[in-house]
């Protein structure tokens, strides 16, 4: 039986491909959802998406995962170092929780160093380009065979 996962996406990652490449590379949201696709059907997860650019969103749509799915990988964006609402939504979470980022956070402003999910994430995946998506995938599996 397939696994259910959701990856969750926050603002501005609808324009990867666009935005500071030399930060985030040339890739596409949508091209990392499909490579994410195939990739969860050969380690047998079913992987849903969702992006929001609007924080009461992801949080609607992370406590609609605790009925839903077996386990949650957020890439909250900005809203990483600022929301307590989404710690908060995640806290509640009976399911393993991966907090991912494309860049290493600890390379940049002095601001991102500091993750308001970090505390309430099983594992933490940064600095890896695209492929800490194909990484979380990995540790999410791993978490769900305990």
């Amino acid at each position: 039986m397939m696994k259910k996962i959701i990856i969750l996406n926050g603002p501005n990652l609808n324009l990867l491909g666009e935005r500071e490449k030399s930060q985030y590379g040339s890739f596409t949201l949508e091209e990392i959802e499909k490579k994410c696709e195939e990739y969860g059907k050969k380690i047998n997860l079913d992987i849903a998406f969702f992006q929001s650019n609007i924080e009461g969103e992801l949080v609607d749509q992370i406590q609609t995962s605790r009925n839903s799915f077996q386990g949650l990988i957020i890439n909250a964006g900005g809203y990483t170092h600022t929301s307590v609402a989404i710690h908060d939504a995640l806290k509640i979470l009976k399911i393993p929780v991966i907090e991912l980022h494309i860049s290493n956070i600890y390379n940049r402003e002095e601001f991102r160093h500091k993750s308001l999910i970090s505390r309430v994430a099983n594992g933490i995946i940064c600095g890896f380009g695209e492929n800490g998506y194909i990484m979380a995938l990995n540790a999410m599996n791993k978490f769900l065979e305990k």
